[in-house]
């Protein structure tokens, strides 16, 4: 082998190395996922993944189809396995930590910032969270940054059929979540403003264009059958989200949140450099962009988590580079502080985040500090009282009965958890079950939760309290205190079809 072989094998063994210390290390998160993601519950936005799963369509009020669609095929090879369901957001956290070691590596990063990269991410807060429940999130997640790292190859290799790769990625984005036309938005602002514009008259480019829009076309054709409702559900959460302060600390969270806060240095440096380099400045356009957007549109902070994998990737990069011009001893020093640091808030973000222990002090400080995991709690237990409630009544009522909802939570778990009880499907009014329509034959008894007394006093007749909702661990969460009752009433008021025609909820 002649020395110019020599020299060209060393860096190809060494970028397969490189990739499968990449691949470790999300193997690694993915197995510590997997071992912890069944010691609670369903949560609630899960059991309406799952509702519309048992429902397939091109479409539904609040999301596009991809994360029902991938719900459907959990149910259909685990059917109701926390583990199983939730594999597919640990497998898209395992592609976004190798891709996003891939896209520190393709920036010119060495095997440090590779491993920096990588680490960081798996040690954030929003993606940790992804992958603890099954969310349309987490697939988001993954598409932005599977997008970034497309574009990175599309600069960095000149190669303009890369455009393909990064249609494919935009078209399954908007049909996971909506929100990815922000980022769009800041593509196509990052190809006009930089020298990438020469990719304006590139075929490629309007070929990438032209597959995103077939593979978005059959939900948009859903979205033109139903008068874009979800464009009506998306400003009915946002203005909900402000009214309630949910939009509050969007700067806040890009600190605290959506990447490792010992990282924050590193990501910053990272969107400087981007803006910097005139191959790579696109990417800084793509970051800017897509926050500028939210922040001033009262979006919530983790609306933007998918641009920071590329910044942390640059950034590592780039102090890598500054650091091999410094001596030796501060090489060691910054970076061991530096894995230490993540680590240290990696490890309060998965006490504070993942479902670790099934009791003790750990599982109460999880509790304590993550709304979320509150909300996996007490579901079976609901269903169960449900069921009890029903059994109490005399045989011609229950030959009647339905069960109506105030929430898809509650909706969920009685549509996925009752069938072992032999309920009757939820009678729902929100998001996409308001759509599916009301029950023929109508009930003439019907069991009610999430509703106050008041409330159903005004829709139905004969309303008595009849059970308590809550759950044997006394954790507190929507269901335990906002709304606990249960109730046995009487027949609509109304007509079913009136009452339905009026009643359509977001939610």
């Amino acid at each position: 082998m002649s020395k110019v072989e020599a020299s060209v094998e060393a860096p190809r063994a060494e970028r397969r190395d490189g990739v499968w210390i990449l691949v470790a290390i999300a193997v690694a998160f993915a197995i510590a996922h997997v071992l912890t993601n069944g010691r609670y519950g369903f949560h609630r936005d899960e059991l309406q993944f799952l509702t519309d799963a048992s429902h397939l369509d091109w479409g539904f009020v609040p999301y596009p189809p991809f994360t029902a669609f991938v719900e459907h095929i959990g149910l259909t090879l685990f059917g109701l396995s926390l583990i199983g369901l939730r594999v597919f957001s640990v497998l898209a956290q395992a592609v976004v930590i190798t891709v996003s070691g891939l896209m520190a590596r393709d920036l010119g990063g060495g095997r440090v910032a590779q491993v920096f990269t990588a680490l960081a991410v798996g040690l954030s807060p929003v993606p940790v969270f992804q992958a603890t429940e099954f969310q349309y999130s987490s697939f988001d997640l993954m598409w932005w940054v599977l997008i970034a790292w497309f574009i990175i190859r599309l600069l960095k290799d000149e190669n303009p059929r890369w455009w393909l790769a990064i249609g494919a990625a935009v078209g399954l984005g908007l049909e996971t979540k909506y929100s990815i036309v922000f980022y769009i938005a800041g593509i196509l602002v990052g190809v006009v403003l930089t020298n990438a514009r020469k990719y304006l008259l590139s075929i490629w480019f309007w070929a990438g264009i032209t597959v995103a829009l077939v593979i978005f076309a059959p939900n948009l054709i859903w979205l033109t059958r139903h008068h874009f409702i979800s464009y009506t559900f998306l400003q009915y959460i946002h203005k909900r989200d402000v009214g309630e302060g949910r939009a509050e600390g969007f700067l806040l969270g890009q600190f605290m949140a959506n990447a490792n806060l010992f990282a924050a240095p590193v990501w910053v440096a990272g969107v400087v450099a981007f803006f910097l380099s005139k191959r790579y400045r696109m990417l800084g356009w793509m970051y800017l962009v897509p926050v500028a957007i939210f922040w001033t549109s009262k979006g919530r902070f983790y609306y933007v988590s998918g641009v920071y994998p590329m910044v942390l990737a640059m950034g590592a990069a780039a102090w890598e580079q500054w650091l091999a011009h410094r001596p030796k001893w501060a090489q060691v020093t910054v970076a061991t502080v530096g894995f230490a640091g993540v680590a240290f808030i990696g490890a309060v973000v998965w006490a504070r985040l993942v479902p670790i222990a099934q009791d003790g002090p750990l599982k109460q400080y999880a509790l304590n500090h993550s709304g979320d995991l509150r909300e996996e709690i007490g579901w079976d237990e609901m269903v169960k009282t449900v069921a009890a409630v029903r059994d109490s009544l005399p045989q011609e009522q229950q030959a009647h009965l339905g069960i109506a909802v105030g929430n898809y939570g509650e909706a969920g778990a009685i549509e996925i958890l009752g069938p072992q009880y032999h309920l009757p499907p939820p009678i729902s009014t929100t998001n996409s079950a308001w759509l599916r329509g009301y029950p023929t034959p109508q009930p003439t008894t019907i069991i009610v939760l999430g509703n106050s007394k008041n409330r159903l006093d005004e829709i139905f007749t004969g309303c008595r309290w009849a059970a308590h909702n809550g759950n044997s661990q006394g954790v507190k969460n929507e269901e335990s205190d906002d709304h606990p009752d249960i109730y046995v009433c009487g027949p609509l008021k109304k007509p079913w079809a009136e009452f339905w025609a009026a009643t359509e909820d977001f939610g």
